[in-house]
């Protein structure tokens, strides 16, 4: 069985969800990623993805620079354990039509696991797995 700790990414971005769209924004450019995890505290209480900025602020002429994470934060985010199977962790982004799950031990944010990450490991060969192992091109 191959786990979720085998392949998650342990470089994370967290925010707190008082946090500006543009702080969110700004980071994901410096540290070249596409999401970050909003906690309260040591609580994961959702996700915020370059996406969500587009399609949730920005479409809806929200101001980036005083609306606050938590107004557009995905919530009720889907966890795994570093130890669970990465067949079910597929599973669960199938059944909740997410791309990302937090990994969560001992009530504490270890690592995310990507659609991306699976692909690398379940299918090296797909077009999916070439993009997520390629550098960031912006």
């Amino acid at each position: 069985m191959t786990t979720v700790g085998e392949f998650m990414t342990t470089r994370l971005v967290t925010m707190d969800g008082n946090d500006t769209l543009t702080a969110a924004a700004q980071e994901m450019r410096d540290s070249a990623i596409g999401d970050v995890v909003v906690t309260d505290g040591d609580n994961v209480v959702g996700i915020v993805t370059d996406r969500d900025i587009t399609v949730r602020a920005v479409a809806e002429n929200m101001d980036a620079s005083s609306t606050r994470l938590n107004q557009i934060t995905t919530k009720d985010v889907v966890t795994v354990s570093q130890y669970d199977d990465a067949v079910a962790a597929a599973d669960l982004m199938r059944t909740y039509a997410v791309r990302r799950l937090p990994v969560i031990d001992d009530g504490r944010l270890v690592g995310l696991v990507s659609m991306g990450d699976l692909a690398v490991e379940r299918e090296p060969q797909s077009v999916l797995a070439d993009i997520s192992a390629d550098d960031p091109n912006n």
